[in-house]
């Protein structure tokens, strides 16, 4: 990446390798019963949005980058934070800087951090329907250990602590960024992010019955994704999301290049998509929304997804790119699919140059 900024999520290379957390061993069995815990759909009403407060420089070793990364971060909270209470994780140390950024009315939890990606190594809620909740624990390695992200990976069970709710782990490795669930039975997900030895050594088969136990659902509907070219291995979140049970928002292109393997990976998820069912036989609704064209950003590992939107309580918090024709058809396709929310664009380029989006730096946890 240019100017120093450190390693992308979009394209890396010699990335430190995560020694001391280790991918899924096979055989795996629950710790604690997982019988009909789910995780509810995130247009659900929300308790609170959780946050990281990015400070790893051996990723972001500019430090003018990362100051406007956190700008950005704080931004993103603040906005939040207008429609629903955000805690922001991060060491006390870095209390007194954050909240030069930060508003009055996020919270901050003495948690540490090394990154933004709460999506993927922070709390993934799921509830029993009977007031109760839990932390479904996903084992993050930094994406196959491709980074070294130590405290990260204990964010997840230090915030459960201070809940005082269970963790439930059944030893599936992989992100929250890598799958997406319908809240009732159904989970999409590309096998890059998950059937890959990096992350889970077990057969597609029984990755696919750990996720779904995971996640509270019956089936799985794979697409191949892109192995190895990004350190996601290519999280569907920023492709193709749940709008509502049987229904699916995905981004195209509008002029696919065919050398492109990601366009390629793309259209192929989408054919996948529009000849598959749910869990109960049904065939999904698609609404495709077009790529930008012009960004400010023009980076070949710039992420510009729209689709790596945030729904919270009242609104949803989406990307803008600078092309006023995209931009504008991105929300009102929004708009359309969420009337009942306010649609809040906002410019988070930084977060796209190291490859992910607004979706990925958020986890929201459900009211029960």
């Amino acid at each position: 990446m240019p100017d120093g900024r450190g390693v992308t999520r979009r394209a890396f290379v010699g990335a430190t390798v995560l020694g001391a957390l280790s991918v899924g061993s096979s055989g795996a069995s629950a710790k604690t019963p997982r019988a009909m815990w789910r995780m509810p759909e995130e247009a659900g009403r929300h308790t609170r949005t959780f946050m990281q407060w990015p400070v790893n420089k051996s990723v972001y070793p500019d430090s003018d980058f990362l100051t406007a990364l956190q700008a950005t971060i704080a931004d993103l909270a603040n906005t939040i934070a207008e429609f629903e209470p955000v805690v922001m994780l991060m060491d006390r140390g870095y209390v007194s800087a954050a909240r030069q950024y930060l508003s009055a009315s996020v919270e901050i939890w003495n948690v540490a951090t090394d990154d933004l990606w709460c999506r993927d190594s922070g709390p993934v809620f799921v509830t029993n329907g009977r007031g109760r909740l839990a932390v479904s624990h996903l084992n993050f390695n930094a994406w196959g250990g491709k980074q070294d992200h130590q405290r990260d990976a204990q964010v997840a069970r230090i915030v459960a602590e201070r809940l005082e709710i269970p963790v439930l782990d059944n030893g599936v490795v992989g992100e929250a960024g890598g799958v997406e669930f319908d809240g009732e039975h159904t989970l999409i997900a590309h096998e890059s992010s998950w059937v890959n030895p990096n992350r889970n050594v077990q057969s597609r088969l029984e990755i696919e019955r750990l996720m779904a136990d995971a996640f509270g659902a019956e089936k799985v509907v794979w697409a191949p994704g892109v192995r190895g070219a990004d350190i996601t291995d290519y999280h569907i979140d920023a492709l193709a999301r749940f709008i509502a049970p049987g229904r699916i928002l995905i981004q195209l292109p509008d002029r696919p290049d065919p050398a492109d393997p990601w366009a390629r990976a793309a259209l192929k998820t989408f054919d996948i998509l529009k000849k598959a069912t749910d869990a109960r036989g049904h065939r999904f609704e698609l609404t495709v929304i077009p790529d930008p064209l012009e960004t400010r950003v023009s980076s070949e590992d710039f992420v510009a997804s729209y689709v790596n939107y945030y729904v919270c309580n009242g609104a949803v918090i989406v990307a803008e790119f600078g092309d006023r024709d995209a931009d504008g058809a991105a929300n009102r396709i929004l708009a359309d699919l969420y009337p009942d929310r306010e649609i809040v664009a906002l410019n988070v380029d930084t977060i796209g140059e190291v490859g992910g989006g607004i979706h990925c730096a958020t986890q929201q946890q459900p009211a029960v």
